[in-house]
């Protein structure tokens, strides 16, 4: 299996575990008499052990190496995908989307590792950027395989189907051919410690917190829209998953357009304007989000804005760092997920708008990143 889809394959996973059962969601919530928080617990505290099991794979990738622990991780997810469609009440699922989490966490932590292991400077930027216009596929089919089970399945096969595609990976995983590169000495909590020394580095700590940031609209959007264009706007699970996908397509052409911006133009220019692109999104989201088409397209306006500033960002990120890459990408991907899982919870409440609540978070996810690239900058010229 080539390299570039083992890595777009183990990439893909957050959105594979996350988008196929949103159209679920009001499903579950009336079949089991609970409220939208209680359901939301299913989607906010996968992201959260998503992002604390991801700080372990990272130091233990870094000592054992990558296709061990991708083996034991990718392992994990098909034991909590398989729990998942077993489950008969919404702590039975909580507890299964955890045991998914723990095994998802390898793959997404990882994926940038072994970016960092197999690429290098302007080809690494190129090939996250390719993976990003493909990884958004998923948030784009997902939807609507998700709800086409729905008219004719339970809920509870779109679990086994994640099931069935995570063997996939697994295979791929055991077939994969490990780069070399320099691993770490020391036991667990020695492991551990390196997170300590990545974090003293300021220019990775600054770059990592503040960027983590830019995606918490789209962590509020990816919880609240099932709520949002079905509840709200009163559409199917069907229509929802188009507008869903339509969304998603945000993302693939702001990560294409960044593969070929990358070529002519400057990378920090590039990256100054999406993060601009995603403050004037989120205000158009403020002031015309009373409307499912006009919500979807300022929502589009600001996925793209993000899908141009991701692959920038981390690999400018990662660039800060010399060693202990299993560490700083896990750390990377944590903050990220970390930040999206609070936004989650937030949206999840009785607000009186929604929508202009995910357009104020956009607002202070391309703001907090610019001030911090901004001062980072004149901080690196004075010095």
């Amino acid at each position: 299996m080539p390299n570039f889809l083992f890595i777009t394959m183990l990439a893909a996973f957050p959105a594979l575990s996350t988008d196929m059962y949103l159209p679920a969601l009001p499903t579950i919530q009336a079949q089991w008499g609970i409220s939208l928080v209680e359901v939301n617990l299913s989607l906010v505290l996968f992201f959260i052990l998503f992002s604390i099991f991801m700080l372990v794979y990272g130091p233990l990738s870094d000592k054992y190496g990558r296709k061990p622990v991708l083996i034991g991780g990718v392992g994990i997810y098909v034991l909590g995908s398989v729990l998942c469609a077993l489950s008969t009440n919404i702590w039975f699922l909580v507890a299964a989307r955890i045991v998914q989490a723990a095994g998802a966490a390898s793959a997404s932590a990882l994926s940038m590792a072994l970016a960092k292991d197999l690429y290098s400077g302007t080809e690494r930027q190129k090939v996250l950027a390719y993976i990003g216009v493909i990884v958004p596929l998923c948030p784009m089919v997902a939807p609507m395989m998700g709800s086409m089970m729905l008219e004719f399945l339970s809920w509870k096969w779109i679990f086994a189907c994640q099931a069935v595609l995570a063997s996939m990976a697994f295979y791929g995983t055991l077939v994969f051919k490990e780069p070399e590169f320099e691993k770490t000495e020391g036991g667990i909590w020695s492991m551990l410690s390196r997170y300590l020394v990545v974090l003293k580095n300021v220019e990775f700590s600054t770059y990592c917190f503040s960027f983590s940031v830019v995606g918490i609209g789209f962590f509020a959007f990816l919880a609240g829209s099932a709520d949002i264009y079905i509840r709200g706007f009163g559409l199917s699970e069907h229509q929802y998953s188009l507008f869903f996908g339509f969304n998603a397509i945000g993302f693939m052409t702001g990560s294409f357009t960044c593969s070929r911006l990358c070529v002519g133009y400057s990378s920090m220019s590039i990256l100054k304007v999406s993060l601009i692109g995603v403050m004037c999104a989120s205000l158009g989201v403020l002031m015309m989000g009373g409307s499912e088409y006009t919500f979807a397209a300022t929502m589009f306006l600001m996925t793209f804005s993000i899908g141009v500033s991701r692959p920038i960002s981390n690999s400018m990120i990662l660039d800060t760092v010399d060693r202990d890459i299993g560490a700083a990408s896990a750390l990377l991907t944590f903050t990220y997920f970390i930040f999206g899982a609070v936004a989650m919870e937030l949206v999840s409440f009785d607000w009186p708008s929604k929508t202009n609540l995910i357009g104020e978070m956009g607002v202070i996810g391309g703001v907090v990143p610019l001030v911090a690239l901004l001062w980072m900058t004149r901080r690196q010229r004075g010095a």
